[in-house]
């Protein structure tokens, strides 16, 4: 280093030289996204019924010999149906709250344990 030179440069020169980032146009890995997050932001019903369905649809692919996810599935439709009744449009606090825990507890039922993997014929 020369005398003329700003230490506090150099260093953030080397510290840029060591981290390496990888460019923008690098493939970021692929992730899961589930019908509760990709729903975020629209109405809480909206969400609620979007996953319900997903989880009827998926409940229709399962053979019967697979006891305990259908089990699972069935008793999480027959908990947001319990909600899912009356003046949806004008709902308590207590339903939206049940409705918004629902969708958390639910979130990953019946997602497959690799994104490589296909449902069940």
């Amino acid at each position: 280093m020369s005398t003329n030179e700003d230490p506090i440069l150099s260093l953030k020169e080397d510290l840029a030289a060591a981290v390496r980032v990888p460019p923008a146009s690098a493939e970021l890995p692929v992730t899961h996204l589930n019908s509760t997050d990709a729903t975020r932001g629209q109405p809480l019903v909206q969400r609620a019924q979007t996953r319900r369905a997903e989880l009827a649809a998926y409940l229709e692919t399962l053979p019967a010999t697979s006891l305990r996810e259908r089990t699972d599935i069935e008793t999480a439709i027959s908990m947001v149906d319990e909600q899912l009744t009356g003046d949806l449009e004008q709902m308590s606090d207590a339903t939206r709250a049940a409705l918004s825990r629902w969708l958390e507890l639910n979130k990953h039922l019946a997602e497959l344990a690799s994104d490589g993997a296909e449902k069940p014929a």
